[in-house]
């Protein structure tokens, strides 16, 4: 279990974090400058916090009513600074024992099992400039856990190295982080590399936080209109109810009707008429081709006409601005919908060239969200 309540005020900024977790690894993602990097160092005792109370594993690491405020040395905690912050005169085998003051046998002993573990076997007489990206962030890990601390922070352990070595490295630091089994605290402003490191997230804006929820439930059953626009949901938007049922809803969206599957996890309170927010993923979104035959009684389903006005290439995919042939004002100022297919679709379709289209959309893939 680990929970976490700071309050600290500073001269233009105020940090008021309070999130509970009860699975070991935990990422805190925002953009800088949200109070992040300063909750990781109100719970390693670097900065103290004006109130609040910081328990981790059952351990009482700062509590402002009780008095109580171990020093860092006593949290047993191993910090892996962003950068990593490797000693450049240090060989890899001196940087991971720098912490340890045990006496020689001990240490060389410690040394040598982390070395093995993080698969830093035949690099411990290199230097970090003679290390690659991925290398030197094993080398702050076993620097992090040669004290044998009881829990871990990770400050943007991934910042420094490029995008293709960041995707391919978060998979492993996850699962190194579960092999170790030790409570774990990620900050990250990027939430794909939070899913594939951590099991729960906090959300960090302008020094508040949202409750830690688990990964899942974040991306797929985001709680609210907010967190679905903190986590960068697309096609937020709004209408009133026209019809309601145990199954669906009916939304009475754009002059027309957009029927909603009811999800399971969140109970809707609303009644007819009342506006609700949703967000249609644009991956979900269908392009149905010209001439194609009905065959499937779905395809009648939240059917929209319509023109691509705006595209966006993405590389692999592309996103398209789609605006309905209805009148009055598009949903999101010039279009309606984002829609997102890969180039091959795109290319196929000739979609550069034909630019009037109708679409579906699954009932199942618009998500309601509670009205809170």
């Amino acid at each position: 279990m680990l929970s976490v309540t700071v309050f600290r005020k500073f001269e233009d900024f105020t940090l008021d974090a309070a999130w509970t977790s009860d699975q070991p690894i935990v990422a805190l993602v925002g953009p800088s400058g949200s109070g992040k990097t300063l909750t990781l160092q109100s719970i390693a005792g670097l900065i103290t916090p004006d109130m609040g109370r910081v328990v981790a594993g059952g351990r009482v690491l700062f509590d402002s009513a009780g008095r109580k405020n171990l020093k860092p040395q006593e949290r047993r905690i191993g910090y892996v600074f962003q950068g990593y912050a490797l000693f450049p005169h240090m060989t890899v085998a001196k940087n991971i024992a720098y912490g340890v003051r045990d006496r020689d046998r001990s240490r060389i002993d410690r040394t040598t099992a982390l070395i093995e573990r993080l698969g830093l076997d035949g690099l411990r007489a290199r230097y970090p400039a003679e290390l690659s990206g991925g290398q030197q962030q094993r080398v702050a890990l076993a620097r992090a856990l040669a004290t044998d601390p009881d829990m871990l922070l990770l400050d943007e352990p991934l910042s420094a190295l490029d995008a293709p070595l960041r995707r391919e490295l978060a998979g492993e630091l996850g699962k190194t982080l579960r092999d170790l089994g030790k409570i774990a605290i990620l900050v990250t402003h990027d939430l794909i590399e939070a899913y594939r490191i951590a099991d729960t997230v906090v959300l960090y804006e302008k020094g508040q936080t949202t409750d830690a929820v688990s990964k899942n439930d974040l991306l797929w059953n985001p709680s609210s209109e907010r967190i679905a626009r903190l986590i960068g949901a697309r096609n937020v938007l709004r209408a009133p109810i026209a019809e309601s049922s145990d199954d669906a809803i009916i939304l009475d969206w754009r002059g027309g009707h957009l029927m909603a599957a009811r999800s399971p996890s969140h109970q809707l309170h609303a009644r007819v008429h009342d506006e609700l927010a949703f967000f249609v993923r644009p991956e979900y979104v269908r392009l149905i081709r010209k001439n194609r035959p009905v065959t499937d009684g779905l395809r009648q389903t939240n059917l929209f006409s319509g023109e691509i006005v705006g595209e966006r290439d993405e590389g692999t995919t592309w996103v398209l601005f789609f605006r309905l042939d209805r009148p009055g004002t598009p949903s999101q100022g010039t279009y309606d919908l984002e829609i997102e297919i890969p180039r091959l679709v795109y290319e196929r379709l000739n979609i550069s060239v034909d630019r009037h289209w109708e679409v579906s959309i699954h009932p199942g893939s618009i998500q309601v969200l509670p009205g809170h």
